[in-house]
């Protein structure tokens, strides 16, 4: 129940005062009278404005921001109009008012607007008080994207990002903001909200982070259209019930349903100890011929990345110090033509970068037309002389 509300209690009738009349009892010092002129529903929408502005009193303020913000709905059809302007500047001042039930009463109502005004919605989203804040931060769809970016860049406390992460829709933008807080909570919040726009990319560093943060592993998961590389690199990795939870998905082919569960089979008797150095292991494999993709993106599933650089170091015919040197310095260029030389695919180059050298995210070489490598040869050649690749070229 709002201000107004819990004034008005049981309908009350209101006499139609005259132009003259309400400039009166506005101007004057009778505060129930301002009261009730500022309830009274027949009330001009010029002096209501004009009150919101100028009253001395917080209790008629409070109840003139519900009653301008229950005009926008009627007003918003026409949003050149000069009523529209009073309304919407009346309730820029109200939402800098100095008392918080003010502020509050405001909030209480914009937050269920979609045609709320995007700059004092903002406002009231910046508040310091959380119970402001919050409502707008959470369920207000007219608070515009750059207003939630420029938040999530301030470092906001950890509500604050639970909150835009729980909004009932979230652009691609806003949602690869909130991940990059690094707040485990908020990114919780976001991959179980249905509401959230997450791009295949996006889906790849969570992923990644999903390692380290097991309440993630669920609801990645879950989620409704789960690209199948998601699918495949997440269960290589979590614990038996999120398997079960990928496994028994109905959405999922036939063929990939199992594809997924032999991709566990395998994955597990991969991580196997056999009493092996990983130099040895490494060997057995090239010696009985079973080093390809498969295996590496195996390797790469199960964070075994000294594997990865052992074979990078066998098929390449460098040292291993040269291959952990390329992954230090985060060369996107350098680990993409390693892998081109070693006959690996853009996408696992692609993975290569992300899981391997953790090549930061504006950095990364994506695959061409989704698969092809988009460095020309003569590019990825000279990126393999410079790191002392034998016979680099072809």
């Amino acid at each position: 129940m709002g201000f107004l509300s819990s004034l008005l209690g049981k309908k009350k009738a209101f006499p139609a005062l005259s132009s003259d009349d309400e400039k009166k009892i506005a101007l004057g010092s009778d505060t129930d009278a301002r009261l009730k002129l500022a309830m009274n529903p027949s009330s001009s929408r010029e002096i209501l404005c004009y009150m919101a502005v100028k009253d001395q009193n917080a209790d008629v303020r409070s109840v003139l921001a519900e009653r301008l913000s229950q005009l926008l709905p009627e007003l918003s059809g026409d949003k050149q109009s000069v009523l529209y302007k009073y309304v919407v500047e009346a309730l820029g001042a109200l939402a800098l008012d100095e008392v918080l039930k003010v502020r509050l009463a405001l909030s209480s109502v914009l937050k269920d607007y979609a045609d709320a005004p995007p700059d004092v919605v903002t406002r009231l989203a910046k508040d310091v008080e959380r119970q402001v804040s919050e409502p707008i931060l959470r369920y207000c769809m007219a608070l515009p994207d750059e207003a939630l970016l420029e938040i999530l860049k301030g470092h906001p406390a950890s509500w604050t990002i639970g909150a835009i992460a729980s909004r009932p829709e979230i652009s691609g933008p806003v949602s690869g903001a909130i991940i990059d807080t690094g707040d485990r909570e908020a990114g919780r919040l976001l991959l179980e909200n249905s509401g959230a726009n997450i791009s295949l990319d996006q889906l790849r560093y969570i992923v990644n982070d999903a390692r380290r943060y097991p309440e993630w592993q669920k609801p990645v998961a879950m989620r409704k259209n789960l690209p199948p590389e998601i699918a495949y690199e997440l269960i290589g990795f979590v614990d038996q019930s999120v398997r079960t939870v990928l496994l028994e998905r109905t959405d999922f082919p036939a063929d990939m349903s199992e594809e997924l569960a032999e991709i566990v089979k395998r994955r597990v008797e991969f991580g196997k100890e056999t009493g092996e150095t990983p130099q040895e292991k490494v060997a057995r494999y090239f010696r009985e011929g079973r080093i390809n993709e498969e295996l590496i993106g195996d390797a790469l599933a199960v964070r075994d990345y000294l594997f990865v650089k052992l074979v990078l170091s066998g098929i390449l015919l460098l040292p291993l110090s040269s291959i952990e040197t390329v992954f230090e310095t985060k060369s996107a260029k350098a680990i993409t033509a390693m892998c081109w030389k070693s006959g690996l695919s853009m996408r696992t180059a692609l993975r290569m970068q992300q899981d391997v050298a953790k090549v930061p995210f504006k950095e990364l070489i994506y695959p061409r037309g989704g698969t092809d490598y988009p460095l020309s040869e003569t590019d990825m050649v000279w990126q393999l002389d410079f790191i002392g690749v034998p016979n680099a070229k072809g």
